[in-house]
């Protein structure tokens, strides 16, 4: 029993197929993805090795040798120029600067203002004379010149009007215009009906064949190719993608085998031998030594404690047996109270209310 109600009038479509190009590439598909998975596998084994030695490369050895050609560069290169810069350059620059001012700007400066400027004053001035009288007489010789010009263009453009535009214009208007329209019917005839047979020359033997040549030959090797190019891309994608799990594996099972070839027996050296070892010989070699070090050092430092004393003790005898007893500071009355005369908890008087 039909559950779900179909619509109408318009017969349902059947599913497409996900693959249109059918036989051709289900028969391409697997033996290209063979072939290219068994080459591109020990290309993608390379290049994951050579990623691999090219980080430890940068890490370990381009890194540090960087560090230290970049502080050797600075050392030698860098830092000497900027102490001639900072030293030598600026000092000699500054100190040419002050000498250009005083001994160019300041002279050139004085003249200018004192020389150049008044004389160009002047010059100004006789310059404004002389260019209001030659005004004057230019203004009077354009008053003539007009006068005269205007008669002769009169006469001239009477000429001209009567000699040739009359004459040009009846020619163009009876002799060129109606030969130049019937020259253009008769190019036009003739360059349709030589357009026409080329038109029908060039699509019977150019365009026919071509198209023939692209419909029945080109396209159809262009769909294969291109089912073989898309199916290679794919192919390839699938390889690169399968050959870095292979190399994934690969280097895990390469780290898992140097783990347990090499580090865990180091670590257990390390751990049940050396660590047992080092600590026997720090509790019953390096400790005892350090106790008696410390020891003599202590010994050592009362000694000389004591050999300062005897010999500050012998030059206090010495000095005192030949220049006597050094004299005593007289003592100095305080304003402050003694400890015996201060108020102490059990008394109610102070040094100030004491008889």
């Amino acid at each position: 029993m039909d559950l779900e109600k179909r619509p109408q009038g318009r017969p349902q479509e059947p599913p497409r197929r996900s693959d249109p190009e059918g036989c051709v590439a289900a028969a391409i598909r697997v033996p290209v993805r063979i072939v290219v998975l068994v080459l591109v596998v020990p290309v993608r084994l390379v290049w994951d090795a050579l990623v691999v030695a090219g980080r430890v490369l940068r890490d370990a050895v381009l890194r540090p040798v960087g560090r230290a050609l970049a502080w050797l560069g600075r050392a030698v290169f860098v830092w000497p120029l900027v102490g001639v810069w900072r030293y030598l350059v600026v000092p000699l620059a500054k100190g040419a600067a002050r000498l250009g001012y005083v001994l160019l700007v300041v002279p050139a400066v004085w003249v200018y203002r004192w020389v150049l400027t008044p004389v160009g004053h002047a010059l100004v001035w006789c310059a404004g004379g002389v260019g209001a009288v030659l005004a004057a007489v230019g203004r009077g010789l354009y008053a003539v010149l007009a006068v005269v010009g205007r008669g002769l263009y009169a006469v001239l453009a009477a000429l001209a009007r009567g000699l040739v535009v009359v004459p040009a214009v009846w020619l163009w208007t009876w002799v060129l215009a109606p030969v130049g329209r019937a020259l253009a019917r008769c190019l036009r005839v003739v360059a349709t009906g030589v357009g026409v047979a080329l038109y029908w020359t060039v699509r019977v033997l150019l365009v026919l064949p071509a198209l023939a040549v692209w419909r029945w030959v080109l396209t159809p090797v262009g769909r294969v190719l291109a089912v073989v190019g898309r199916e290679v891309r794919d192919a390839l994608g699938h390889a690169w993608r399968i050959a870095g799990y292979v190399s994934l594996a690969v280097g895990r099972f390469l780290a898992a085998l140097v783990r347990w070839t090499v580090v865990e027996p180091a670590r257990w050296a390390y751990r049940s031998v050396l660590t047992p070892v080092g600590h026997a010989v720090r509790d019953t070699v390096l400790r005892p030594l350090a106790e008696a070090s410390r020891a003599a050092g202590r010994a050592t430092r009362r000694a000389l404690a004591s050999a300062r004393t005897a010999v500050r003790q012998a030059r206090a005898d010495v000095r005192r047996a030949l220049f006597g007893e050094p004299p005593r500071a007289r003592p100095v009355a305080r304003r402050e109270p003694s400890v015996a005369e201060a108020r102490t908890l059990g008394r109610s008087t102070t040094a100030l209310t004491k008889d």
